[in-house]
């Protein structure tokens, strides 16, 4: 079977189709994703990754008996730096193939999802997406107070309305500058490494030059320390 979308058809069903992390430099982010079974026979899958040191998933490979389900979960280790544009190339693809009857985990191998004539071995290709960790807005004391227990049904419905759409506003700059203020902090970063390289170089000099004029120092001092010396030596010699 070419490669292509399965949840309309095939061995197994897939929700959702597409990775999203929550993205948030240094903190670990995971997804989940679920496979169902369609048929009436066993199934064997296996997840694999374009980046398998940037992601670890559980379980990577299993077996699903009929019109049963299973939880994936991907977990994405902690990044240090931004993606441009909070873009990410990054791939799994899902492979799927019928098992024996009563098939285990560790039944299965990885000839089995080699392809032969024949041989149905499906495959999916799930993207993957970064939204913005944004943290929960605290309520204030003043609204807390505001709010009355015996407000009618319909004062709460739009009450909630309201709150829903003053919150997509809010959410849509956020994500619509994301990638301005990840750029920004990425610049005040290299700025700031910048400087200290440069500080750093500076003392370098600075010690460099001290030592050199300790050296010039010195050297006149014991160069007077014999010049000294000799006129003393033939001062002494004279008096003879």
């Amino acid at each position: 079977m070419a490669q292509g979308e399965m949840n309309d058809g095939g061995l197994l069903d897939i929700q959702p189709s597409e990775l999203r992390f929550a993205f948030e430099l240094k903190k670990q982010s995971s997804c989940s994703f679920q496979l169902t079974n369609k048929t009436d026979q066993y199934v064997a899958f296996k997840v694999k990754t374009t980046n398998p040191k940037k992601y670890c998933v559980r379980p990577n490979a299993g077996t699903i008996s009929p019109k049963s389900s299973c939880d994936v979960t991907v977990t994405m280790q902690a990044q240090k730096e931004a993606p441009h544009d909070m873009q990410c190339k990054d791939k799994f693809l899902l492979q799927s193939v019928i098992a024996e009857h009563g098939a285990a985990t560790t039944d299965i191998t990885a000839e089995m999802f080699n392809r032969e004539p024949g041989k149905l071995v499906e495959e999916f290709k799930l993207r993957v997406t970064y939204v913005m960790a944004s943290p929960p807005s605290p309520v204030s004391e003043e609204q807390q107070e505001g709010s009355s227990p015996r407000s009618s049904t319909f004062e709460d419905g739009a009450q909630s309305l309201q709150t829903q759409d003053s919150a997509s506003l809010l959410k849509e700059p956020s994500k619509e500058n994301s990638s301005e203020a990840f750029a920004m902090i990425l610049k005040l970063t290299e700025e700031k490494n910048n400087a200290i390289e440069q500080n750093q170089k500076l003392q370098q000099e600075v010690e460099l030059l001290r030592s050199e004029v300790n050296m010039h120092h010195m050297f006149f001092v014991v160069a007077g320390a014999i010049f000294a010396a000799l006129i003393g030596y033939i001062i002494k010699k004279s008096y003879y």
